[in-house]
Parts: C-alpha cells; structure tokens; sequence
C-alpha cells in the first residue's frame, strides 16, 4: 500500500534522470560551466578542437556559449551527454557560499528528485580546489 507521505523516488546526480524525464535543459543555457584538464581531453578525443567548445575566462576554461546556449546542446539534448565535464555531471550540486557547504541549486527546478552523496560532495570540493588555481 502506498501512502501519500510516501517519498519520491531519488536520482543519483551523475545519472541526469530528471532532467531527462522532463526535457529540461535550463542548466545548459547561458552555462558558466568551468572545465577542468580531464574534461578538456575527453571532449577533444571526441575530435572537437578546444576553441570550438571552451573559451577562457579569467584564467579558467569554460564551456562556451553559441547563441546563449552550451555549444553542445541540440534539439535532442546534449550531443556528448555520456562525455559531458563533471561539472556537469555533479550539477545540480554547487557549493553555496553564504552558507558554506554544498547544496541542491535553487536553480534546478527538479532539485528535489536528486540525491548526492559523500563521494559527489568530496569530487565537487576537488573541482573548486582545481578551478581556483
């Protein structure tokens, strides 16, 4: 028997199922999405070169924005979704500054539907180590 209370059922973040299953793409317009040495290299073994996907900004690399949109998204999603950063990946978990610790950006509206745990918070806190050298 299933209650009303009952809860939800929780994505692992990596997996991208709620955004799927509702079309959503909100995080992939106007992306300030920074891009570490890795996900560089995976994308250009892709056969993408690095100034059609990533542009440089203060010192970091970023994805890059055609349109107002990631470079990767098409009609379909995004067309390297299995290779996509981590940045990516971990999204919608951020780090949130005022209250100094890691949380479900108030941004994705299917926050709710996703779970993360110590091994997410752990490799978001080795990206923000990386994006700030």
């Amino acid at each position: 028997m299933t209650s009303k209370f009952t809860a939800a059922k929780k994505y692992s973040l990596e997996s991208g199922i709620p955004c799927r299953m509702h079309s959503c793409v909100k995080c992939c317009i106007e992306t300030e999405m920074p891009l570490v040495k890795s996900d560089i290299e995976r994308i250009r073994k892709l056969g993408y070169k690095l100034e059609e996907f990533a542009t440089k900004n203060t010192g970091t690399w970023k994805l890059k924005n055609k349109h107002g949109k990631c470079v990767f998204l098409k009609t379909n999603g995004c067309a390297i979704y299995p290779y996509r950063p981590l940045g990516c990946r971990l999204y919608p978990l951020v780090y949130d500054e005022t209250e100094r610790r890691p949380v479900l950006d108030n941004l994705c509206p299917y926050r709710h539907q996703f779970k993360f745990s110590k091994e997410h918070v752990n490799e978001l806190f080795k990206l923000l180590k990386t994006w700030k050298r």
